[in-house]
């Protein structure tokens, strides 16, 4: 099979004929064979009878569906497993993205040997309170990961299948996906200028605090990625450090005391001085976080695989 397009969906009954009937001429018109994979992230409208009836009419669309919402990065994890195209399209299903640049992305892909494709949304239909902190978004995670890419989080992307089987998307890191790639081996990440469309269908599920929530998947995500296996090197490296810094200043202060009694002056007492309580801090605080680094050093050895959704139904 040439394609597997995976969409992860959330209240989206009006959007998913359409939407589905423009990828499958796509693909006809440029004889692709191909599978449409509509995730079914706990609906509470009739997103999930829609799917049902759009597989009795076409065999190539299949369905996943949640018990209840678990989030995008849940949904794009199970399509991911059920995929089985040679390359895998994911897009999101408000008909914002446009199903017309599946050939370039699968061409990139396949002849021009990427890993990866992320869309880029140059020109966006969003208000300016959307676009602005999607451009600050943008610019901290090239910082972080190095990744050259202008829009981290568009939902256009396509990979080669052996990608997708081998990264977790959980949480919401589903923004950092290019970054979870990276961190397993598939470095060569292109990108492409795509099509942004207004909305045409329902509401947006789009909320101010995704942007708290994104920052704090970076810092965990840029931990993840350099310290998972090796967290002693995080935890222990700055638990010595501060450990030593304590040590030397309780040394400094057993000198210094000595020099007062050897010159025969009354030396005043060591836990009179502020500084035997910050050094007595840091050996505390510098023992913590290296036993802390050797508990996460067992813990990142045995921990068991993540089990963050449950599948209702598949057809």
């Amino acid at each position: 099979m040439d394609i597997s397009v995976v969409v992860p969906l959330y209240n989206e009954e009006e959007s998913l004929p359409e939407l589905t009937a423009w990828i499958g001429k796509v693909m006809k018109e440029n004889g692709f064979s191909h599978e449409i994979i509509l995730v079914d992230d706990g609906s509470s409208d009739r997103s999930w009878e829609v799917v049902e009836s759009l597989n009795q009419t076409d065999p190539c669309i299949r369905g996943i569906k949640f018990r209840r919402n678990y989030g995008k990065s849940a949904a794009l994890q199970s399509g991911f497993s059920a995929a089985q195209g040679q390359v895998v399209i994911t897009m999101d299903a408000d008909l914002q993205d446009s199903p017309d640049e599946i050939p370039e992305l699968y061409r990139m892909v396949t002849e021009e040997r990427f890993d990866l494709v992320s869309g880029w949304k140059k020109k966006r239909y969003d208000p300016l309170s959307k676009t602005l902190p999607t451009k600050l978004f943008n610019a901290t995670a090239r910082h972080f990961s190095g990744i050259r890419l202008h829009d981290f989080n568009c939902g256009l992307k396509a990979y080669r299948n052996d990608v997708v089987k081998n990264i977790e998307v959980y949480g919401e890191m589903h923004r950092y996906i290019p970054i979870l790639a990276k961190q397993a081996g598939f470095a060569r990440i292109g990108e492409k200028v795509v099509q942004h469309r207004a909305r045409k269908y329902g509401q947006t599920k789009f909320g101010l605090s995704r942007f708290m929530n994104g920052f704090l998947d970076l810092l965990s995500i840029s931990f993840m990625t350099r310290f998972s296996r090796k967290p002693m090197h995080l935890f222990g490296a700055l638990g010595s450090l501060i450990f030593l810094i304590g040590l030397i200043a309780i040394v400094w202060l057993g000198v210094d005391k000595y020099l007062y009694l050897h010159r025969g002056i009354k030396a005043p007492l060591i836990t009179d001085m502020p500084y035997f309580y910050i050094a007595l801090v840091c050996i505390i605080l510098g023992t913590q976080l290296f036993l802390a680094g050797f508990i996460a050093e067992l813990v990142s050895r045995s921990s068991s695989d993540r089990n963050i959704y449950q599948i209702d139904k598949t057809i």
